[in-house]
């Protein structure tokens, strides 16, 4: 679909995106750099990065992607610092990184727990405070005009409670919560608007995939499941560009739901048996075919 913003709505700033190379980032990215942004990538597979840069560079988009993990601390402050280093500022930081699969409490262990949460929720605040000299009033690139923007990727899992995603839905409300809590001290303190944005199910990203593979359309019990509503990386992709941009200048600590309404319909039991074989299945099949980015560009490699 056609953007309905301005091809420059901005144009000269500078947005470093997590999980940039695929799915809602990869989006979000691309979209940031066909309205006149410079981004930054980035991302823990290197050629998943090599191959969303290319597409994004193909497009005419300044990019470059740094592969890092965003619960490596010091790979957080490398990715960071480069990227100010490399376009002389920061505007925009937008975390997308996450991790997610289905499993019922009791097979969950608490490192599994541990790593969705580090992932998801610890990582979100410390790229936000690695970034904070950057995109604070008067930081490093900036004048005393004003500060930046950070926009957190969360969902609604937590919204009302959904089956066997106790450790995302747990992780998706702490970011939610980090959001209103940045938006007020750093809102005040320095002039930086924090904004979430809550997607539902999204076709094409492997969230979906995970969550409503094909391995559950047909259950064995018969029973129809939940059908979701589903939206398009490029509806994502416009709320954060208007979220990012000089229009919601007076918008700061909202979480912007894009999901059509989906969270309102409550997805009906499936048997723990089901969601174990399933999940078998899902976790081997995402390993042997991760997602590219989609462009015109070959990938390097089979991902």
């Amino acid at each position: 679909m056609e953007s309905p913003f301005k091809v420059d709505i901005v144009k000269g700033k500078v947005a470093l995106i997590t999980g940039g190379g695929s799915g809602i980032g990869f989006e979000i990215t691309k979209e940031f750099g066909k309205h006149g942004a410079s981004v930054a990538i980035m991302g823990r597979r290197k050629s998943v990065l090599d191959s969303a840069v290319a597409s994004l560079r193909s497009l005419g988009i300044q990019a470059i992607g740094f592969q890092g993990d965003v619960r490596n601390q010091e790979d957080a402050t490398r990715v960071v610092d480069a990227t100010f280093e490399h376009f002389g500022r920061i505007d925009i930081l937008v975390n997308a990184a996450a991790g997610n699969f289905l499993v019922p409490a009791e097979d969950l262990s608490p490192n599994g727990f541990k790593t969705v949460m580090d992932i998801d929720a610890v990582g979100t605040f410390r790229m936000c405070h690695e970034a904070l000299k950057y995109i604070k009033k008067g930081g490093p690139g900036r004048d005393t005009s004003g500060g930046g923007t950070i926009l957190n990727i969360s969902a609604t899992l937590h919204f009302t409670a959904t089956w066997y995603q106790i450790h995302v839905s747990a992780a998706k409300a702490a970011i939610d919560a980090m959001t209103r809590s940045l938006a007020l001290e750093w809102g005040t303190d320095n002039d930086i608007r924090v904004n979430g944005i809550a997607p539902g199910p999204i076709g094409g990203t492997p969230g979906l995939s995970k969550l409503d593979p094909n391995e559950m359309k047909n259950n064995q019990s018969g029973t129809p499941l939940h059908q979701f509503i589903t939206g398009e990386k490029w509806d994502i992709a416009m709320a954060a560009l208007y979220l990012a941009s000089d229009a919601a200048k007076h918008i700061n600590g909202a979480i912007l739901v894009v999901d059509g309404g989906d969270w309102f319909n409550r997805a009906p039991h499936v048997s723990r048996e089901a969601v174990k074989e399933m999940s078998r299945s899902v976790e081997k099949r995402s390993r042997a075919d991760a997602p590219a980015p989609e462009s015109g560009v070959p990938t390097r490699s089979k991902l």
